[in-house]
C-alpha cells in the first residue's frame, strides 16, 4: 500500500460527488455502518475476470468453476468486514447469479491478446494548464493492459444497472487517470475501452472507447489541483440528492455534522457505534 500523499481517481470523484462523505471517510476515517450490494457485486465481478485474466497471461486453461469460485467468495461474511446494503428486492443468490452469467457472457468472447499488465497499480506525475507538474502523484489501477504490436490499449470494466452513453465515457476523469498514467509509465498516449455489464433482466456487455488529448490530461491536472486545495483548506459540506444519500453509510454523522466539534463527533462515533444508516 501506498503511504505518501497522492490523489486517486476515487478520492478526486469521491470529493467531488460529497465533500461530507470525504471527509468522514478520508480524514475522519469514520468505520463504515454497511457496505453497498452494487459495490460488493462490482468488486466480485472484477475479482472474476481479474482471475481470468491472470490465468490468460500466465498462459493457463482456467477451469471456468474457479472463476466463478473467485466471484462467489467475495461474497461471503469473512471476506465483507461490515453488513451488506442491498437493494429492496434483491438477495444475495440473485445477484451471485447475475454476476456469474455476465462473467459467462464476457468468457464467451474471444478472449484478449497480448496482456500486459492485470490490475496494475500505476503511480505517475500528473500536470496542469500552466505545464506544472503537482507535487502529489496520481495512482491509477488500470484492470487489463493490452498491446498488440505498437498499440496500447487500457481496458476498463464496469457494472451498471443501465448503458452508458458516448458522453459518459468521454466525460470520464477515470480514463483521463487511464491516458495519464499510461503516457508517463509507459511512454505512449493509449486509448480506453470500457466494458460495461449491464445488469438488466437480460445481462448484456457493453463495449465503447474513448480517448484523450493533451489538454485533457492538462484539465484533469486543474481538477486535481483544485481539489487538493479545498481539502487542504478544510472546505467539506454535503451534496445531498437520492443518488448520494440513499446508500451512504455516514447518513448518521452527516445529521450530526455541524452540530459540535469534528473530534468530539469521530470519538463519540466511534466509542458508541452510532455511525447506523437509520436517521
Amino acid at each position: 500500500m501506498l503511504h505518501r500523499p497522492h490523489w486517486s481517481y476515487s478520492a478526486i470523484t469521491q470529493y467531488l460527488s460529497c465533500p461530507l462523505r470525504y471527509y468522514f471517510q478520508r480524514i475522519l476515517r469514520l468505520p463504515q455502518a454497511t457496505i453497498s450490494s452494487s459495490l460488493v457485486f462490482g468488486s466480485a465481478v472484477h475479482a472474476a475476470l481479474a482471475t481470468y485474466h491472470h490465468a490468460l497471461k500466465a498462459g493457463e486453461d482456467l477451469p471456468r468453476k474457479y472463476i466463478h469460485l473467485a466471484l462467489t467468495s467475495t461474497w461471503s461474511d469473512g471476506n465483507q468486514p461490515v453488513p451488506v446494503q442491498f437493494k429492496e428486492g434483491e438477495t444475495r443468490e440473485d445477484l451471485i447469479n447475475q454476476g456469474i452469467h455476465l462473467v459467462e457472457l464476457y468468457l464467451d468472447r474471444e478472449p484478449p491478446r497480448g496482456i500486459v499488465a492485470v490490475e496494475e497499480e500505476i503511480l505517475c506525475p500528473v500536470f496542469n494548464s500552466r505545464g506544472e507538474y503537482l507535487e502529489a502523484p496520481l495512482v491509477a489501477i488500470a484492470d487489463l493492459i493490452t498491446r498488440d504490436g505498437e498499440r496500447v490499449l487500457v481496458q476498463e470494466f464496469k457494472t451498471a444497472a443501465k448503458a452508458y452513453s458516448e458522453r459518459d465515457v468521454a466525460a470520464s476523469l477515470q480514463a483521463s487517470c487511464y491516458v495519464q498514467a499510461v503516457r508517463e509509465m509507459r511512454g505512449c498516449h493509449a486509448p480506453v475501452e470500457y466494458t460495461v455489464f449491464i445488469k438488466t433482466k437480460t445481462p448484456k456487455i457493453q463495449t465503447l472507447t474513448t480517448s484523450r488529448t493533451v489538454e485533457d490530461l492538462a484539465r484533469l491536472g486543474d481538477i486535481i489541483e483544485q481539489v487538493d486545495q479545498a481539502v487542504q483548506l478544510g472546505i467539506f459540506y454535503p451534496v445531498e440528492n437520492t443518488l448520494n444519500c440513499s446508500t451512504c453509510p455516514f447518513r448518521h454523522p452527516c445529521r450530526e455534522w455541524g452540530r459540535e466539534n469534528p473530534t468530539t463527533l469521530v470519538n463519540r462515533l466511534t466509542e458508541s457505534g452510532e455511525n447506523h444508516p437509520e436517521c
